[in-house]
């Protein structure tokens, strides 16, 4: 399999709510329009496939501030930082999994966020705390994220707030 990393094309719904919602409670369940709407929002929306066969293994969303979200995790960061980059979801299916594609998918977002929003000072997520999801604490953590805050949601998870300065351009 030769895995690419390409943009998100509304063509590609179906197959990124599919993951999604197979990756849930590690990613929030959300309707095929939310979802939607989520992507046509996103500063950022990449989608990891099979080059030669097109099959769509993962993806991952990312907005910035005055997004149309009204996540109570992104509005948390929103008050806080004067400017970011939000990774709302990231889902990569069994098959595709291993490959080091979260690793290239974080780096991408990084570059791009340089591009499209220079001024982006952090970049920022949520890890589930309860129900605790200890893979995704330690790969984030390896990436240098850390800890700013901790809430309970309202759909009843704890989450771990988590911010990794970037460089300015």
């Amino acid at each position: 399999m030769t895995l690419r990393l390409r943009e998100y094309r509304t063509d590609d719904l179906a197959a990124i709510h599919a993951i999604n919602e197979a990756a849930y409670p590690a990613v929030g369940a959300e309707t095929l329009d939310d979802l939607g709407h989520i992507a046509d929002e996103s500063l950022i929306a990449l989608v990891a496939d099979d080059a030669a066969t097109g099959e769509v293994g993962g993806f991952c969303l990312v907005l910035a501030p005055g997004a149309d979200y009204g996540s109570l995790n992104y509005l948390w960061f929103l008050e806080r930082y004067p400017d970011f980059v939000y990774l709302d979801r990231v889902a990569i299916s069994p098959a595709f999994q291993r490959q080091g594609l979260g690793g290239r998918m974080y780096a991408e977002v990084e570059g791009l966020a340089a591009q499209r929003r220079g001024g982006a000072t952090h970049f920022t997520l949520e890890v589930n705390l309860r129900p605790r999801n200890d893979q995704s604490l330690a790969f984030h953590t390896g990436l240098d994220f850390a800890e700013v805050g901790q809430r309970e949601t309202d759909y009843g998870t704890l989450v771990s707030l988590m911010a990794k300065p970037l460089t300015v351009f």
